[in-house]
């Protein structure tokens, strides 16, 4: 069997792209659920980022339908569910699999990366109990031959004994819990052994990692989800390095196509996985894609949320369906909805960046239309609006 991140080639974009027209080929032959969502797709003219705009996005929302008709995992997986190694429930509910073999979540690069190898104990606080991430980061560190302790979250006191007895030299676990331990030895007059920290799961401000660095503590953050496993980590370069088996673009929320490196939009991935095949699946988390060094992808590190979901007038308005608006007018600008109050009344302005002012009134009457609420809209220079993935601004405060 072909395991996890072994499928994608290491020669860059062009073996990327190729492994990735493999597995789409696969799983529309043996799994109705992406022949019928694929059916329109020419599989062979997927040879650049930019052509997978016309593969349909997989958005969480759709996974929690999917999974609530077709129990457990929606059709999506490859595997029966007999054969797979683990069985896991994320809040949402998202049912998610782990199949069998080394590293199949591909956290062993990212831990490898902060220097974790076979001479290292490593204490894993993330759970084990249903969620992914304990056993997600334990595959890593197995594959890499260190001892792990399976501590999961909380229960400091026992945590305690547990570094004092066995000395572990590594973390794994959120950044504020790395805190609270160390905070916790201090008072009880121990010492810790832990000398470097893989986190994820939480921010880590640059004022807590200069804390944990004063106490001697190389920390490295990754970015991973319970669906698709590790997608990036630091490894000492700018930004985070894109994972082996990861086709990686960024798209405006919302919407369909790939944005030019640089622009902040949704993360998605397809992951190149024989079990669990997700293709084009939206995290839901943001970022940007930072210049290419060499073969390796990179990204600068989440940067907020993409669902940008807000109620106006008792209403929902969605960033699908600015998206669908500038579909309509035949536009691929920045556009941002800015939803206000005035006169004790909510309010909205849709800002578009354009030179054509006469675009205002036909923008105007296809927000009303797909939104069902009204409002202005506001001609802007190109570049006037702000890079960092915002479509629906929320500013009633």
């Amino acid at each position: 069997m072909v395991e996890h991140r072994d499928i994608a080639a290491s020669g860059g974009d062009a073996d990327l792209l190729a492994a990735m027209r493999r597995q789409i080929s696969h799983v529309v032959e043996h799994q109705p659920f992406w022949a019928s969502r694929l059916a329109s797709v020419d599989i062979a003219s997927l040879t650049s980022r930019a052509a997978l705009g016309a593969v349909p996005v997989l958005r969480k929302s759709e996974l929690v339908d999917l999974q609530a008709k077709a129990p457990p995992f929606g059709g999506l997986t490859a595997t029966p569910v007999s054969s797979l190694a683990r069985l896991f429930v994320s809040p949402g509910p998202i049912f998610d699999p782990e199949g069998h073999g080394r590293d199949w979540w591909g956290a062993a690069k990212a831990l490898a990366a902060a220097g974790v190898g076979a001479q290292d104990v490593v204490l894993n606080t993330f759970s084990y109990h249903l969620t992914p991430a304990g056993a997600m980061f334990e595959s890593g560190a197995h594959a890499l031959g260190c001892a792990v302790i399976p501590a999961g979250p909380g229960n400091t006191a026992d945590q305690l004994v547990a570094i004092a007895q066995f000395q572990p030299t590594v973390y794994i676990g959120t950044p504020d819990f790395l805190k609270i331990l160390l905070d916790k030895a201090g008072e009880a007059k121990l010492s810790s052994s832990i000398r470097r920290a893989v986190v994820s799961g939480a921010a880590l401000p640059p004022s807590l990692r200069a804390e944990l660095a004063d106490r001697g503590i190389e920390v490295v953050q990754c970015y991973g989800t319970a669906d698709l496993g590790i997608v990036a980590y630091e490894d000492g370069g700018e930004g985070m390095a894109v994972n082996d088996g990861i086709v990686l673009e960024i798209v405006r929320p919302g919407a369909d196509d790939p944005l030019p490196d640089g622009e902040v939009g949704e993360i998605v991935v397809t992951r190149l996985n024989r079990d669990y095949p997700l293709i084009r699946f939206a995290t839901g988390d943001m970022s940007r894609v930072l210049p290419l060094a060499g073969n390796q992808q990179r990204i600068a590190g989440w940067m907020g949320r993409a669902d940008q979901a807000t109620k106006v007038k008792g209403m929902f308005v969605r960033p699908e369906q600015i998206a669908a608006l500038g579909k309509a007018l035949g536009i691929a600008d920045r556009m941002r909805l800015v939803v206000t109050r005035a006169n004790e009344q909510d309010a909205m302005v849709l800002k578009i960046e354009h030179t054509d002012a006469s675009l205002a009134d036909r923008a105007g009457a296809k927000l009303a239309e797909l939104t069902k609420l009204k409002g202005s809209v506001e001609i802007v220079p190109i570049g006037q609006l702000p890079n960092d993935g915002k479509v629906i601004a929320d500013e009633r405060i």
